[in-house]
This record gives structure tokens, C-alpha cells and sequence, in this order.
């Protein structure tokens, strides 16, 4: 898993070079500079804190769905543990998270395949979160693009599928006829049995409006971002490009959506009438202070959680011993 991790942030890195050095190349390197000279810097703790907010707000999801599966863990380790899993936000729809189900597992023995349904309803709540915002943004605007139906609808479908034993679980079973799927059915049907507790009707909604309210963070802070750079789009403009951005990056299935996303983000501000340069100005910044911000939180978080367990266990190892 930890090699994976360096493996996807490698990867990513590069990917974020090669997007910057392409945005300088289609514009122009100085322009781009004196964007960055333009922006008024002390706005950025509050950036920070808007993208914290938006954490906070999660991690609200992941105790209560960690209590809806009857875990028991002290809340500062499910802290530690959530806040380990943003180290994985530049995986392919942040998939990369159950990061967090084998923290649990390695610390606490709880089964991969009946926490990593948590990662699945974090996720598809986000999905549909973003969905609802674009979609109200779009409609506001006319800005009617076939993605946010089509993300809204598959993920609509997919919750009634779940949450329809009989039909979950034909599924499952003629699905086992597959070799692989056969030699792994136990696991996939713990997942399920979680998955569908999570994804009752109260605790579908509920989180939703969680999930709502934490991706606004980050939609303001992209509104604030606009507001200093003298564009006078209106919140609900602001909120409907971020959000749009956000699903077709993840639908994309690229790391963090990189490409995808920053290549929304600033074509739909040119189309806007932003100047090329501050369109990109603008996305390298949201980009920074929320996709990025989140990996390196997560690092660090991640780099204390595991250089305190390998200490217990040591202790551990050396009183047994």
C-alpha cells in the first residue's frame, strides 16, 4: 500500500510539472508570473482554512459512518487515520483512501472488505454533492451539459441497485461465475452487507448534506480567489464551475483528475472573459491550496501515525520478548 502511495505521488507530481509547464507554454511564462504578483497573498490562510473546513466537514462522515458499522476507535486516532487518507487525495476519484481501511486494519484488525464500503460511501456522496451543486449552477446559467446528468443518474441507479437486496445479491451471485470474482466472494459480500447499511435512505441524506456543506468550502474559496482577482462572478457562477470541474476530473479517472480538471477550470473561466493569464493564475492556486494542501497534510499526518505504531509495536515486541 505505502509503496503504491509513493508510486501514485510520484506520478502525480510529474503530472502537475507537465500541466504547469504546458499552461506557460499555450500562454506565456511572464504573464502567468505577474498573475501570481497580482494576488494578494494574505489571503491565503484563509484559502487554507476554507479547505480545512472542508476536511472537518468529512471527517464528520467518517465517524458516523465508522459508528453506523459499530467500530470502536478513540477519537483521536480517527483523526489521525482520516487525516492519513488525504495523503491518497491525487489517486483516480480519491479512490486511493482505503489507504484509510488498511490503517484500520494494521492498527486495529478490523477487515478491509468491511471498512473499505465506508471509502465507497465517502466517495459516492461527494459525487453527489458536486452533482447537486453543478446541476443547480447549471440550470441558473443554462448551462446544460450531459456529464452532470449522466454522473448524477449512474450514481442514483447505483444507490437503488445497493440498497434492493434482491437484486444486489443476484447480482453478486451470478457475478461469481467469473474465477476471480468466485475466489473473492466472501470479501465481496462483507463489503456489500457494509455498504448497504451505509447507504440506507437516512444516512444517504444526512450525509449528503454534509458532503454539500464541505464542498462549499472550497467553492468559496474559489469565489474568493476570482473576488481578488478583481472578477465579479457571483458565488453561484463560482460554485458551478468548481463543482463541474471537480466530477469531470474524477470521471476522468486520472490522478486527482489532473489535466482534466485544471483544463475545465480554465477553459471555462476564458470562455468567461478571464484573461488567459489569470484563468490559470486562478486554477493553479485553487489547485495548490486544495488538491495539494490535502496530500502534503496527509503526509505529514501520515509519517507521525506510522512512526508512532511501529514504536508501540516495538515496545510491544521487546516486553513480550
Amino acid at each position: 500500500m505505502f509503496e503504491k502511495l509513493k508510486k501514485n505521488l510520484v506520478i502525480s507530481i510529474l503530472l502537475t510539472a507537465l500541466i504547469i509547464f504546458l499552461f506557460g507554454v499555450l500562454t506565456d511564462f511572464n504573464s502567468i508570473i505577474n498573475s501570481f504578483k497580482q494576488f494578494n497573498w494574505l489571503l491565503l490562510p484563509v484559502l487554507l482554512s476554507l479547505s480545512l473546513g472542508n476536511y472537518v466537514f468529512r471527517f464528520i462522515k467518517w465517524e458516523y459512518y465508522l459508528k453506523l458499522l459499530k467500530i470502536k476507535i478513540s477519537r483521536l486516532l480517527s483523526v489521525k487515520i482520516f487525516f492519513s487518507g488525504l495523503a491518497m487525495s491525487a489517486s483516480p476519484a480519491k479512490m486511493g483512501e482505503v489507504l484509510k481501511s488498511f490503517l484500520l486494519k494494521e492498527i486495529l484488525n478490523e477487515p478491509i472488505s468491511k471498512t473499505a464500503s465506508i471509502i465507497f460511501a465517502e466517495r459516492l456522496t461527494d459525487f453527489l454533492s458536486l452533482t447537486f451543486l453543478a446541476i443547480i449552477g447549471g440550470l441558473y446559467f443554462h448551462y446544460n451539459n450531459i456529464l452532470i446528468y449522466l454522473v448524477g443518474a449512474f450514481f442514483i441507479i447505483l444507490i437503488i441497485v445497493i440498497s434492493n437486496r434482491a437484486i444486489a445479491e443476484y447480482i453478486i451471485m451470478y457475478s461469481a461465475k467469473v474465477l476471480f470474482i468466485k475466489n473473492h466472494i466472501s470479501n465481496i459480500q462483507n463489503l456489500y452487507e457494509s455498504a448497504y447499511i451505509l447507504l440506507q435512505p437516512k444516512a444517504i441524506f444526512s450525509m449528503l448534506g454534509v458532503s454539500i456543506s464541505s464542498w462549499f468550502f472550497e467553492c468559496f474559496g474559489f469565489y474568493l480567489i476570482l473576488f481578488n482577482f478583481g472578477q465579479s462572478f457571483s458565488i453561484l457562477w463560482s460554485t458551478f464551475v468548481y463543482s463541474f470541474s471537480i466530477i469531470a476530473g474524477a470521471v476522468s479517472m486520472l490522478p486527482g483528475g489532473l489535466g482534466v480538471t485544471e483544463g475545465s477550470l480554465s477553459l471555462i473561466l476564458i470562455k468567461g472573459g478571464i484573461p488567459n493569464e489569470t484563468s490559470i493564475a486562478t486554477t493553479i492556486i485553487i489547485r495548490m491550496v486544495t488538491l495539494w494542501f490535502a496530500v502534503i497534510l496527509g503526509l505529514i499526518v501520515l509519517f507521525f501515525l506510522r512512526k508512532e505504531y511501529n514504536n508501540s509495536l516495538n515496545k510491544t515486541r521487546s516486553n513480550n520478548g
